[in-house]
């Protein structure tokens, strides 16, 4: 497989490829590298904390008084922001790559939050399991989901009183997309979801009392249909594999859909909703690996942190580090803006994040010091500008950077060809003449100039 066509490849459904890795997979053929990266995330590895405290005092013995209301809130704002540390480090050192990146994926479809830790680390861990399952059994899973009844309002919905909420974004955000259903299917569905609830350890519990047990008329079909019976109702609409095949399209091929190539994804998609087998259909496209399709889409905040971590191993002193570079760059894991989650591309870019974008790497990599030294500029002018940049922004980074790690990865790179492995698309010729302009100290230093690039941005 050709170096380049690997590199896109991890670049999408990865977060970069490291020289020695890229290596030894050259030699293999397209479809054994697809192979190992499917074969390696067939194990599912859930990403727990420990939440004994807590589980104590969602027990049968909890009494929901305030002092225990406080407790579990308290204990839950710390423990998410602990799994969105651990969920950056999974990101960066994981065998489960697909999968992982698939998790990322769903995160920002199926899009959820709450303020228990263990109804949230429980959606999280179902993201997961399914992420490369089947698509049915899925939206299944997350339907009855503690967090999920709490986050669309399933848990107040009750016969003689329906609350529409979950049944309106199912079809709108989860499975078919804006106008093809109408409202009297909203209203027939939201019957259906009744009785959908959870008990205090989070665990589904379907309430019949409160199940609207009568006839539903629903895309033209009758019954006394239950949650499950709508979901399978709306897979059995083509247009519900379409929907799937071009948010995956979009996330990890292009902006902008190819019609032929989505709806031939479909086709793959439709037949059994297997998300694995699309996913494979995709990696061994030759449309895939286009030209216009390589280096084209801008990294989220995510992909840009973690591909940084990904080249050069950094320890963040605090947790709440992390969360203040996410906050700075536009996407904290966890924390989506409303239920149709970031809007991804271009939006990702604005004039506040893309200056931040082009000094976290000096930030986190190199003390702060600037890596754009053009020639001749002096020691002292250099340092005026890294006392003025502490002065800014480093109270709030103190980290350790593996530099040996990335010496022992990019060993026999010569430091001229670096740009051939830190960057996912051409330079413009202004960036390559900036880039020429700059002092090439060492890989370490080139290597930092090279990601405060506009074009690091892209993937």
């Amino acid at each position: 497989m050709k170096i380049r066509h690997i590199q896109h490849l991890y670049w999408r459904v990865g977060f970069g490829i490291l020289p020695i890795e890229l290596k030894k997979l050259s030699k293999k053929s397209k479809k054994a590298v697809v192979n190992n990266l499917i074969n390696a995330s067939k194990q599912v590895t859930p990403l727990k904390l420990d939440t004994s405290e807590l589980d104590d005092l969602l027990s049968g013995s909890y009494e929901k008084n305030k002092e225990n209301i406080r407790k579990v809130q308290t204990m839950s704002r710390q423990k998410t922001k602990e799994l969105n540390v651990a969920w950056i480090d999974r990101l960066t050192n994981t065998e489960e790559l697909l999968r992982e990146k698939m998790t990322l994926f769903w995160a920002n479809h199926f899009v959820c939050k709450d303020n228990n830790y263990v109804y949230s680390q429980q959606f999280h861990n179902t993201l997961r399991s399914h992420a490369l399952g089947n698509f049915k059994d899925f939206v299944i899973a997350i339907s009855k989901e503690a967090a999920m009844t709490k986050y669309l309002n399933t848990k107040q919905n009750r016969k003689r009183k329906p609350n529409e909420n979950f049944a309106r974004e199912l079809m709108e955000l989860f499975t078919l997309g804006v106008g093809n259903y109408t409202e009297k299917d909203i209203k027939e569905s939201a019957r259906a979801f009744t009785g959908y609830s959870h008990n205090l350890q989070g665990q589904f519990v379907f309430k019949k009392r409160q199940h609207d047990e009568g006839i539903k008329t629903f895309f033209g079909k009758s019954g006394n249909f239950n949650g499950d019976d709508i979901i399978s109702i709306i897979l059995e609409d083509k247009q519900c594999a379409k929907f799937i095949c071009g948010k995956i399209y979009r996330y990890f091929v292009n902006d902008i859909i190819d019609e032929n190539h989505v709806n031939d994804m479909t086709e793959v998609f439709y037949a059994d909703y297997n998300i694995e087998k699309v996913m494979r259909y995709m990696m061994l496209s030759d449309w895939f690996y286009d030209e216009k399709n390589i280096g084209n889409k801008i990294k989220s905040p995510i992909e840009f942190l973690v591909g940084i971590k990904n080249v050069v191993p950094v320890d963040f002193k605090k947790p709440k580090q992390l969360l203040y570079i996410q906050k700075l760059l536009g996407q904290i894991l966890l924390n989506p803006p409303n239920v149709a989650g970031w809007k991804g591309g271009r939006n990702w870019i604005d004039s506040n994040t893309i200056v931040m974008r082009l000094k976290l790497p000096s930030l986190i990599l190199n003390n702060a010091y600037i890596s754009k030294a053009k020639e001749g500029t002096s020691d002292a002018t250099m340092e005026a500008k890294k006392q003025v940049f502490k002065k800014h922004y480093g109270k709030h980074f103190k980290t350790e950077s593996h530099w040996n790690y990335f010496n022992s990865q990019f060993k026999n790179v010569d430091i001229n060809d670096l740009e051939n492995y830190i960057l996912a698309c051409n330079m413009n010729k202004a960036a390559n003449t900036y880039l020429k302009s700059l002092s090439k100290v060492s890989k370490q230093e080139h290597c930092v100039q090279l990601m405060s690039l506009p074009e690091y941005q892209m993937c």
